[in-house]
């Protein structure tokens, strides 16, 4: 297989997914287990969302809108945008890929921040180029370090804002500057998952740089506070130009009929976004100030999750785990003493909290 294999595989490792619930009831004989390792949203979808799910599934016999005209006319209005300038994927995991795929040599070179979300590592390791990974300054992208950095092979620059794992961002005025003197041949991928949760007055408005035609790549998805991530449904925002090179390369009928009538009513529900937002706030300051009380140190969060220094994460992931709380140990982000973990319903944090008290107590 090795000689028959491109080189850049070899070295290439697949992405670790959450323990799903099923498999640690299995493995623990567990009756009861509470995830909280994969950002999701508790609350669950819509009704209405439900209901255009359940009349979508008497179409399933016909391939669904290869272009995805409906849904992306619907974000379209929402987001003050041409349908041209949006490409839909089956995540955004999807889409990262096709920006690999689309814009990379194996001459080209890639920035990622060290502890940002490691699809886009991998996005330049799968088409065989350089990733120069800079340090973080405060858990935070150093944006001026990266710039530093760019040399003329420099093809693409990914920002996570807020990032996974840190919850941190960078504001307006710090990406503006970035962008003054940049060179016009880099594209900016701006990742945007946790969008909806940011309350930020100095949050950056990043497609108004798409407006203006810079290459500014925007990515946003449904499976975060729309309670979608089941079904797979991301979008990206971006110029025409970069909008229909990608296109020349996504997988036809790449989203399917149900997921994009689940993703169009989502966005009809307009208060739910709001609830969702207001309900992950309360759970989140729950933790934080448990996490005070228990001295855990952590990184304060502008997403639905907190990243938790535990001084050995691997042990307070197979720890909790063994209580029935799934979290997320971070040995791959290169943070091995930290956990990150997601902001649940009230009664998943509890549970969280019960769990961590405990282990903090027979610490001590």
């Amino acid at each position: 297989m090795r000689r028959i294999t491109r080189k850049a595989i070899m070295k290439f490792q697949p992405y670790k997914t959450g323990k799903p619930i099923g498999e640690v009831k299995r493995e623990l004989g567990l009756k009861s287990v509470y995830k909280l390792a994969s950002n999701e949203n508790p609350e669950g979808p819509s009704p209405m969302v439900i209901k255009a799910m359940e009349a979508a599934l008497a179409g399933i016999n016909r391939y669904p809108d290869g272009g995805c005209y409906c849904l992306k006319d619907a974000l379209s209005g929402k987001l003050g945008v041409k349908a041209s300038n949006i490409i839909l994927g089956s995540g955004t995991d999807e889409i990262i890929e096709i920006i690999g795929k689309t814009f990379l040599e194996p001459s080209d070179e890639i920035i990622v921040s060290k502890h940002a979300f490691i699809r886009y590592r991998m996005a330049g390791e799968l088409m065989g180029c350089r990733v120069r990974a800079v340090p973080m300054k405060n858990m935070k992208h150093d944006l001026a370090a990266m710039k530093k950095v760019v040399t003329k092979k420099t093809k693409i620059i990914f920002i996570a804002n807020p990032n996974n794992p840190t919850g941190t961002y960078v504001n307006a005025g710090e990406l503006a500057r970035f962008f003054k003197g940049l060179s016009r041949d880099i594209i900016v991928v701006m990742d945007e998952a946790y969008y909806e949760y940011m309350t930020a007055k100095d949050y950056p408005m990043t497609i108004g740089y798409v407006k203006k035609g810079a290459r500014v790549i925007v990515l946003r998805t449904f499976s975060k506070i729309y309670s979608l991530a089941g079904l797979r449904v991301g979008y990206g925002i971006a110029p025409e130009p970069i909008i229909s090179m990608m296109e020349r390369i996504r997988p036809p009928f790449n989203v399917n009929s149900v997921a994009q009538a689940a993703a169009i009513a989502s966005l009809k529900d307009k208060g739910r976004v709001k609830r969702c937002r207001a309900r992950m706030l309360e759970g989140r300051r729950l933790l934080e100030k448990e996490l005070k009380k228990s001295a855990l140190e952590f990184v304060p969060s502008e997403a639905n999750f907190i990243l938790i220094r535990t001084g050995n994460g691997r042990k307070w992931f197979d720890l909790l785990l063994g209580m029935g709380v799934i979290v997320r140990a971070m040995d791959e982000y290169e943070l091995p003493g930290w956990i990150r973990v997601t902001v649940g319903t009230q009664k998943e944090n509890e549970k969280f909290i019960r769990a961590i008290r405990k282990i903090v107590n027979e610490k001590n």
